[in-house]
């Protein structure tokens, strides 16, 4: 991790992103007066569960992966974090805490924002307030989506949708299947290592998917889905 000051040939000069388009002259120059510009190296943690946070991150390029910590060197991977999310949100209105950790899948640039900036611009402007809220509901809506998978589903429903959901992401990021280990494909289903693995050879094995090293590609989504839906 490293500072990416004005004169390094990586420096963003300004944030382009439509959500900061709505604020004021005089609201972006508050932004730019509280904000750092950061390079995660791939394997970073841009936020770590349970530690003080005094700023809000804003992916400008790279993924990066959120998850929970559990104890025993357990976790539950919640969502790939593409450019142009928000990161860390929480302790801006709620505790000041991290309530979930997240590590860069690639180099990661991103701003670090002051959570009071962020929070003074949701009160004074309504439009940009009303864009962030509705980023949190959709994160929110996602989590929801998430806890009845993994309260409801089986194992190969579980598995199936955390194929579709990163096949999706695969669309305008080839290479995310091999940015996971398979121990990563079974923390976002909620399994063991083991059984992600003997999952996936059983899905080849009814030509469903095609495990080409660490890619997997969907050779019938339709019954990759109804395998999601009847879980």
């Amino acid at each position: 991790m490293k500072t990416i000051l004005e004169t390094d040939s990586d420096f963003i000069c300004d944030i382009n992103a439509p959500c900061f388009q709505l604020l004021s002259t005089e609201e972006m120059e508050l932004v730019r007066a509280t904000k750092t510009q950061i390079l995660f190296r791939k394997g970073d943690n841009l936020t770590k569960q349970g530690t003080f946070a005094s700023y809000v991150l804003f992916v400008i390029k790279g993924l990066a992966l959120q998850y929970i910590e559990g104890e025993v060197n357990k976790s539950f991977n919640l969502r790939i974090i593409k450019p142009g999310e928000f990161v860390g949100l929480s302790p801006v209105f709620t505790k000041n805490t991290f309530n979930y950790s997240s590590v860069a899948l690639t180099d990661c640039q991103a701003f670090l924002i002051e959570k009071e900036t962020i929070a003074r611009l949701t009160k004074q402007n309504g439009d940009f307030g009303f864009g962030l809220i509705r980023r949190y509901c959709g994160q929110n809506t996602s989590l929801t989506e998430t806890l009845r998978t993994v309260l409801f589903k089986q194992m190969n429903g579980r598995m199936a949708d955390t194929l579709l959901y990163l096949d999706n992401i695969k669309e305008d990021y080839p290479e995310i299947f091999h940015l996971l280990s398979r121990k990563d494909l079974a923390d976002f289903a909620g399994i063991s290592t083991e059984s992600a693995v003997k999952l996936l050879k059983n899905l080849e094995k009814d030509s469903v998917i095609n495990l080409k090293d660490k890619d997997i590609e969907i050779t019938d989504k339709i019954r990759l889905d109804k395998i999601g839906k009847n879980g």
